[in-house]
């Protein structure tokens, strides 16, 4: 059997994604919830947070520097990528931002995070990845937090199709500062997940979200990570409402468990796997 994680992004941001995270943490098929301490559902996520824990799923920071950041401006994904790869973002604002999203997380959760990982992605950009990992080495020098590699699954064969930027979008993101982040978590003591599937377009319907699901356990290799971005319902303003429904129903559902055991897959929380890297 081979192991991997399914992890949950985006908990807080509105009744569906903790309703979603709640109900699939307790069938057994999450591995990962990933909490947005400045959304806007956060107060109201307490309950979704206690039933993950208590299903034994690991429990992280999502950090976010675009949608909703506590404390420094709110900039599109653009701007801030473009700002950290020329080493231009505030440094003190976001020490600032981490330390106060990190706070956030310990005052709900009762606990440091078992990993952190980034909204966007952000977690992995330059000048970001340094802030973030002095701030985890400085508040829990005892236990290292994982940490989300978008590291892309070269082996990955995309639905039949799908155009060539299904390929690429994968590639993008880790370009992004994957390398980076992986140097910097080896030199600092942090474990990170074997590669990052789950990345597509958001569209298609249930039946183009379907064949991806097939082609990433295809692909899948012991300690990859599965990211996905379920909800049980839409709220207003969420451009990818639709695709959380659709991600929401498969992965809940019986047909699920039979494509993991068809794939020969274990579900497994990354932080109990002796192969993350």
């Amino acid at each position: 059997m081979t192991r991997m994680a399914i992890g949950l992004d985006d908990l807080g941001l509105h009744a569906g994604v903790n309703e979603a995270a709640a109900a699939l943490a307790g069938q057994g098929r999450l591995g990962a919830v990933s909490c947005m301490v400045g959304a806007p559902l956060w107060p109201q996520a307490r309950d979704a947070l206690a039933a993950c824990a208590a299903a034994g799923a690991d429990i992280g920071l999502h950090l976010d520097l675009t949608e909703a950041p506590l404390r420094g401006p709110r900039r599109s994904l653009g701007v801030v990528v473009l700002l950290s790869h020329a080493h231009l973002l505030p440094v003190h604002t976001l020490r600032d931002e981490i330390e106060a999203q990190l706070d956030a997380f310990e005052a709900a959760a009762g606990r440091a995070p078992d990993h952190v990982d980034g909204h966007q992605h952000v977690h992995q950009l330059p000048q970001v990845r340094e802030a973030l990992l002095d701030a985890l080495q400085r508040r829990y020098p005892g236990k290292r937090p994982w940490l989300r590699s978008t590291r892309h699954a070269s082996n990955l064969l995309p639905p039949a199709g799908q155009g060539p930027l299904a390929r690429l979008k994968p590639r993008v993101i880790e370009t992004l500062g994957a390398a980076g982040l992986a140097q910097l978590a080896r030199a600092r003591g942090h474990v990170q997940n074997g590669r990052l599937l789950g990345v597509y377009g958001f569209e298609g319907g249930a039946t183009v979200y379907r064949a991806w699901l097939r082609a990433w356990l295809r692909a899948a290799r012991e300690g990859d990570l599965l990211m996905c971005h379920a909800a049980t319902g839409a709220a207003d303003g969420d451009p990818i409402g639709a695709a959380r429904r659709w991600e929401w129903q498969l992965l809940g559902a019986p047909e699920f468990a039979e494509m993991l055991a068809h794939a020969g897959i274990e579900l497994s929380p990354i932080s109990r796997m002796g192969a993350a890297r």
